[in-house]
């Protein structure tokens, strides 16, 4: 036969994906039955239809069963289902999926179970989820030695029913809400640092309206107390195997993986810059640690040049670094010294917002502010000791020039990239980030994977705001999964971007998917209001720290997209 068969016991053996032409040799090689264990459109309109493959089994004397098993884990019940067919059918039978490792699992988990009578139940399930026996496990790709330590992993003590990566708004966010519905899950939440920070007040802090030591608290006081913290940093996928692998080197199991790690700042990316930030007039409220340089900058400029910087997308909350320019400006202006000081914003971008209707308001405070606006400019080096900084700038023929500009003050937004620990692995898209279905969050090759936040390929702005509203959909989502149901929830694209455009008010500019305006008060959402200001110097900060790090969804339904 031209098709690969592996036979698990005399009576069953499995394959991968087979076409109507190969029922032929199939027959040929004595098969009596066929079970397809691959969803129809699992791989879209190239992968045969079960209803074609049975027509074509029965014209040559086959029995064909369909019995569709997702991607991810193998339920007992499924398994169960599977070998009773297996007894019952007419042999040889010839099982197959995608890869045959479904169908292997289907054969392997009910066997397990069989043979670990007197033992507990959970850790031969647990050990059944990287989908072979412990002695047997090879991962691709990686040295025998490491594949056996991803054989330790698979036990009790470190497969779990959610696997959390990234210990930030979005995950800490989403395993207190998965726990909040159930509260028996066993979540490992996936996050190597000791702090963690709400971003959203960094630019306030940099505008002097917020204190930084209020934008941070530790970890372990924010992990909901029945997750368990692993205090390492993610190094790798394996999802064909259900693994994480450590930067110490240990693996985790999981029955299902949630990936929002957030998005890297890649300073590096900028010539120069890591040398000088924090010094020199160069700053940056994308930092815990420069938000503050730049309240003192803006307080200490008296006259001279401020350049405002905004790299090429993605980044997180894109209105973030014209915000720093407008609540610098207004400091400026309301201590008369505006007019001494030569304000210009560069941004890669060929507009000023993503979201046209907010562009005429924010125009007025650009001509408020005297503010230059240079688009099409990207910077691309910083001699902090000479202050001078360079911008590749292109022209409307596609031409790029590099400009030299003096500054007093620079406020740089860093490039953002997916980290590499995505990028390089199976579950990243073209861009590096998790490729997700933007409606359900799930992956579109793994359906044991979903993701949201930062990190995840959904084309809606990068912003807290936004995780908020994804939370609920991959809770949601990812509950149904476990179950074998219908996803039932759909995420609408909502993001939420308080713009400051000076100190006591804000345009609250609320979106979703292809920049239809979503506001969540019945106000016309382009006037800058002061009621909008009280809502992200106060409500916004109590809600994260008293709402959604503790699975409370408020105000958090999607309206669903058609």
């Amino acid at each position: 036969m031209n098709i690969i068969t592996k036979e698990l016991d005399e009576k069953l053996s499995v394959t991968g994906q087979i076409t109507v032409e190969d029922l032929v040799e199939i027959a040929a090689a004595g098969y009596q039955s066929v079970i397809c264990n691959r969803p129809d459109y699992e791989d879209g309109i190239t992968q045969p239809a079960s209803a074609e493959l049975e027509k074509a089994a029965q014209s040559l004397g086959i029995k064909f069963v369909y019995l569709p098993v997702a991607m991810g884990p193998v339920s007992l019940e499924k398994s169960e289902a599977f070998n009773r067919l297996v007894a019952e059918l007419p042999g040889p039978v010839l099982a197959y999926c995608n890869s045959g490792n479904r169908s292997r699992k289907l054969y392997e988990l009910s066997k397990q179970t069989q043979t670990a009578e007197g033992e507990d139940e959970s850790v031969t399930a647990a050990c059944s989820w990287t989908g072979e026996a412990l002695e047997t496990i090879h991962i691709p790709h990686l040295p025998s030695d490491q594949s056996a330590a991803a054989a330790a992993a698979c036990n009790w003590g470190n497969a779990f029913d959610i696997v959390v990566i990234g210990g930030g708004a979005a995950g800490i966010g989403v395993a207190a809400s998965l726990l909040h519905r159930h509260s028996t899950l066993r979540i490992a939440i996936v996050e190597p640092s000791d702090k963690h920070y709400y971003q959203p007040a960094w630019t306030l802090v940099g505008g002097g309206a917020y204190d930084i030591k209020e934008t941070v608290r530790n970890m372990a006081d924010v992990i909901p107390p029945e997750a368990e913290w692993i205090h390492a940093a993610a190094a790798a996928f394996d999802p064909d195997n259900n693994l994480v692998k450590l930067a110490d080197g240990r693996f985790i199991g999981y029955r299902h993986l949630i990936v929002c790690p957030g998005i890297r700042l890649a300073w590096e990316k900028i010539e120069g810059l890591p040398e000088t930030l924090g010094k020199n007039g160069v700053t940056s409220n994308y930092q815990f640690e420069l938000a503050p340089y730049t309240w003192s900058l803006t307080k200490n400029l008296k006259s001279g040049k401020a350049l405002f910087t905004q790299p090429p997308m993605p980044i997180k909350c894109a209105g973030a670094p014209q915000k720093a320019m407008y609540l610098s400006c207004d400091y400026w202006l309301r201590n008369r010294v505006l007019d001494n000081i030569e304000v210009e914003f560069n941004t890669a971008g060929a507009v000023l917002f993503g979201v046209a209707d907010f562009v005429p308001p924010l125009m007025e405070y650009v001509k408020r502010y005297h503010a230059h606006l240079v688009f099409n400019s990207t910077l691309v080096k910083v001699d902090g000791a000479a202050k001078i900084a360079f911008f590749d700038i292109k022209d409307s023929e596609g031409n790029v020039t590099r400009m030299e500009k003096p500054f007093d003050m620079l406020h740089v937004t860093p490039p953002q990239a997916a980290p590499d620990f995505i990028r390089q692995s199976p579950l990243a898209d073209a861009a590096g980030f998790c490729e997700v279905n933007p409606k359900t969050l799930q992956h579109v090759r793994y359906a044991n994977v979903f993701s949201l936040g930062d990190a995840c390929s959904s084309p809606n702005a990068k912003t807290a705001a936004a995780a908020r509203k994804q939370v609920v959909v991959v809770a949601e989502n990812i509950l149904a999964a476990r179950e074998g149901r219908e996803l039932p929830d759909v995420y609408d694209g909502y993001g939420a971007c308080p713009l400051t455009v000076e100190n006591g008010k804000v345009i609250l500019a609320e979106f979703g998917f292809g920049g239809k305006l979503m506001p969540t008060f019945p106000l016309n959402p382009v006037v800058p209001r002061r009621f909008a200001w009280l809502l992200k110097t106060k409500l916004f900060p109590w809600l994260y720290w008293n709402g959604m790090l503790k699975g409370r969804e408020w105000l958090t339904r999607s309206a669903g997209v058609s």
